[in-house]
């Protein structure tokens, strides 16, 4: 573990594991599939961090259903195409599912990255991608569960939360964690400003779990 005290807003944190020095894996670029319902500050930390060969790795589509969402905006700055599957517009959720695994393979899509993604997913895809899905969520797991986390925390009184990156399995939130980072919550904290913070722990640990998971995922 290491305390890392360079946060953009100077805030400490605990990230476990550490981070390696160096994440890039030699080999072929891991081919990723990104799911995002929102902003897509994560899916840009993820295209940074490619640009700066830092993760060998190449977004092959991004996923979005919500219309509005902004990642559009920045998945066309970055030339990724991004498709819309509105989960409106299927009878189930597995329907929505089977459309995402036809989507993501038609991209040749080797790995799943849900950033964001505010939809429960079903064994449609988590079958099709078995051990291959991550999702990154704003608490350390397996406190916090489920939607509003960063407001759950601070309902509950908490002194510490902070965000993880976990393998996806058919329960909510759970599923083998690959790395979390501890932020500490302040007295006047709001949920506004604690995400705010939250957040930035979370461009770091996304990229590093997709590092630690590939590199792991020779021992499955």
């Amino acid at each position: 573990m290491n305390f890392n005290n360079t946060s953009a807003d100077s805030t400490p944190c605990l990230i476990s594991p550490s981070i390696p020095p160096n994440l890039f894996i030699q080999g072929e670029p891991l081919k990723l599939g990104i799911m995002a319902s929102g902003s897509g500050t994560n899916f840009e930390a993820i295209a940074q961090a490619i640009a700066n060969k830092q993760l060998n790795a190449q977004v092959q589509v991004i996923i979005y259903n919500n219309p509005e969402a902004k990642v559009v905006a920045r998945a066309e700055r970055w030339g990724i195409p991004s498709i819309l599957i509105n989960h409106r517009n299927f009878k189930s959720r597995e329907d929505c599912d089977a459309q995402i695994v036809e989507t993501l393979r038609q991209h040749q899509v080797e790995w799943v990255v849900m950033v964001g993604w505010m939809r429960v997913v079903t064994p449609t895809l988590l079958n099709a991608y078995s051990k291959r899905v991550l999702n990154i969520h704003p608490s350390l797991l397996p406190s916090f569960k489920g939607i509003r986390g960063v407001e759950q925390a601070l309902a509950a009184g908490v002194q510490i939360t902070g965000c993880t990156v976990h393998i996806a399995v058919p329960e909510v939130d759970s599923g083998p964690v690959l790395i979390q980072a501890a932020v500490p919550v302040f007295p006047d904290d709001t949920p506004e400003t604690l995400h705010a913070r939250i957040q930035v722990q979370e461009h770091k640990i996304i990229v590093a779990g997709i590092a630690l998971a590939a590199a792991q995922s020779a021992d499955w």
